[in-house]
């Protein structure tokens, strides 16, 4: 079957073209940061990075990063982009409090709330600087359109690199589980979906723009059985896995008494634990959890508002650092982290390690690589994304740390200490997504508009 196409040809594009971005301050993760530098780029992908002038290229747009900071875009690798329509409410809840508030209201979307709330998420992604973003979506009630497309197309209009998770429940209410019934699926029903969306869009090429997930949701919301098929589907399919995982002090109580273990021994006794897995959350490790994580290779994304807005705690991400163990970071849903950037979840998670261990526990340029190479290992694209390096893809992020800014000499310290500087270019594969703070690539008062109409629609006659 053909794949979709996640390019918008109506779109600005500099994909193909050869850019020389001279002048800048580059962090590129790997490797020694460059004072005064250059990095080119060609058909792409980046050919060249060093210090000092640029070299003369014919036919090249030349960018002048003066007073900038070049950095790899960002990996977001925890989102539920259809939440952007419920955001504020439930404002003092807890994660189950707040799931069991909402699950009614999101048994109502459609289609076209789904596209509204995707494009006004991901265009708000962008101008972070974020050039790749998952999404977990797993409320799927029957007969409201195709919800998956809905947000394939929306990625498709904004210009950033997709890997949505197709997510799915199968346990509700009256099975245990914490959702109503009514937008839980049967299994056979989710299997034969997620199969169809990963033969349709999923493209596993080095430079691919659109990949699929396997994403049961949570141990709380989805059978064993579900949970084992959906690992046998993802492994015979080539793709990854996806799902919640201790999130809560609650969700460890529930599979203490459901399931006779804790959330980590219940993954791995199912075969939910390997370098083709990441987690979204995992909040509450023991010392062995985060050892079997290293030993493993599976991941976590770090989802700090998120876990501080609902009051479920603060991931051990030094600790998963020091044993070895991916950890890659996440916005969350929109309505559990209202308007939280990327950017912003680096200091954050900084923050919020030297609150709990001291100042030394995470570094501005430790949180800038879980932000960027971390997401990436998470994806399994550490080899195309996540740095600067001779081969990559040209995901690019350009900040203006200039004016006041200026004050930090540290410019790495100026992106992760102070509040998030303005983006004078966000390049995906070379094409230009944002310029001087502003989407290229769609309007944003289209979109923003847009995310207004999801809003609206969805919550149209429910008492606020």
């Amino acid at each position: 079957m053909s794949k979709v196409s996640q390019a918008d040809p109506a779109a600005p594009s500099s994909a193909g073209r050869r850019i020389i971005i001279e002048n800048a301050y580059i962090a590129p993760v790997v490797g020694e940061e460059i004072d005064n530098g250059h990095l080119t780029v060609d058909n792409g992908r980046i050919t060249a990075l060093g210090c000092g002038p640029a070299p003369i290229v014919e036919d090249a747009e030349r960018i002048d990063a003066t007073g900038c900071l070049v950095t790899p875009g960002l990996v977001n690798t925890h989102h539920h982009l259809y939440q952007w329509a419920t955001q504020g409410l439930y404002q003092d809840a807890t994660l189950f409090e707040w799931l069991t508030g909402l699950y009614r209201t999101w048994a109502r979307i459609d289609a076209d709330i789904t596209h509204g709330a995707a494009v006004a998420g991901l265009g708000w992604l962008a101008l972070s600087g974020t050039t790749t973003s998952t999404d977990h979506h797993y409320v799927f009630p029957s007969g409201r359109g195709d919800l998956f497309e809905a947000e394939v197309r929306a990625a498709a209009e904004v210009g950033l690199r997709f890997h949505p998770c197709r997510g799915s429940m199968d346990r509700g209410r009256s099975d245990g589980g914490l959702p109503p019934d009514e937008v839980v699926e049967t299994i056979d029903r989710i299997l034969d979906e997620t199969a169809a969306v990963i033969d349709k869009y999923h493209d596993p090429s080095f430079d691919s723009m659109l990949r699929v997930a396997v994403a049961p949701c949570s141990p709380f919301s989805v059978s064993e059985t579900l949970l084992r098929e959906s690992a046998i589907l993802a492994r015979d399919k080539g793709v990854r896995l996806h799902t919640h995982l201790a999130e809560t002090l609650d969700e460890d109580r529930h599979c203490r008494e459901q399931m006779g273990c804790t959330p980590v021994e219940y993954m791995e006794k199912i075969g939910w634990l390997g370098p083709d897995v990441w987690f979204a959350h995992a909040v509450h490790l023991r010392d062995k959890d985060i050892q079997r994580f290293a030993e493993t290779g599976s991941g976590s994304a770090h989802c700090p508002s998120s876990n501080a807005r609902l009051g479920a705690g603060i991931a051990r991400v030094r600790d998963l650092l020091a044993a070895g163990a991916p950890v890659g970071l996440g916005v969350d849903g929109a309505a559990s982290s209202e308007l939280t950037s990327l950017a912003g979840e680096m200091r954050q998670a900084m923050l919020f390690q030297r609150a709990l261990y001291g100042p030394t526990a995470l570094t501005a340029r430790q949180a800038l690589e879980i932000g960027t190479l971390g997401g990436a290992r998470n994806l399994g694209r550490h080899t195309e994304i996540g740095s600067l390096e001779p081969g990559k893809l040209a995901d690019i992020a350009i900040w203006r740390v200039d004016g006041f800014r200026s004050a930090i000499a540290d410019p790495v310290c100026s992106l992760v200490f102070g509040p998030t500087p303005p983006l004078a270019r966000l390049l995906v594969g070379g094409r230009t997504v944002v310029e001087n703070g502003e989407l290229r690539t769609v309007a944003q008062d289209v979109i923003a508009a847009a995310g207004v109409s999801a809003r609206d629609r969805l919550l149209r006659g429910q008492d606020r």
